[in-house]
């Protein structure tokens, strides 16, 4: 073989050798392209999970206090004090009169009113159907307790253990019945 064929088979190979890292840096280049494409995309994302996250926190923060704030309101409804009664009423006869109960001074009507509110807050009532909710077929329970005062609903153990009762569990029901009515809002 000649020098002349030797070496342009040389440049060929280093040209070669040239296009192909050429090639790879190109690749690399756009394979760098995509991932920074890629990241701010999942950046972007984050912020609006972190956005979401931040406003709905926010709308149960609201939510609570707004509950906290109405019970407070009821159960500063309920209580009476003397100055409240007199503030209402001018005499003690009309105070009686207007609670039908009897009374000897405005601090025992106080106390009669505060007792008898205090036991009316749960009504016994009987229910007029015990209902048993299963979770494998719930059903529309809207239409088909329309006129019942009330359905029994039983409780599994680690649930009952959360709710002491049945008004912490109508609590937390219209609590996420808020929540969800509040986010079909603003997702439609």
């Amino acid at each position: 073989m000649s020098k002349k064929s030797a070496s342009t088979t040389g440049t060929q190979r280093k040209a070669k050798l040239g296009d192909q890292i050429r090639n790879i840096a190109n690749r690399l280049k756009q394979e760098t392209e995509v991932q920074i494409k890629a990241t701010s995309r999942i950046l972007g994302a984050a912020a609006q999970i972190s956005e979401n996250h931040e406003r709905l926190i926010n709308e149960v923060v609201d939510m609570v206090e707004e509950d906290l704030n109405q019970q407070t309101q009821m159960y500063q409804k309920d209580i009476y004090t003397v100055d409240i009664l007199k503030q209402q009423f001018q005499t003690l006869r009309e105070a009686k009169d207007h609670f039908q109960l009897k009374a000897t001074s405005w601090e025992s009507l106080a106390n009669k009113l505060n007792d008898s509110s205090s036991q009316k807050i749960t009504p016994k009532t009987k229910p007029q159907l015990d209902q048993v909710l299963e979770s494998n077929g719930m059903g529309n329970f809207e239409d088909d307790c329309k006129n019942l005062e009330r359905l029994t609903v039983h409780l599994e153990a680690d649930v009952a253990e959360i709710f002491p009762n049945s008004q912490a569990v109508n609590e937390a029901l219209r609590f996420l019945i808020r929540v969800t009515k509040k986010n079909s809002y603003l997702n439609s």
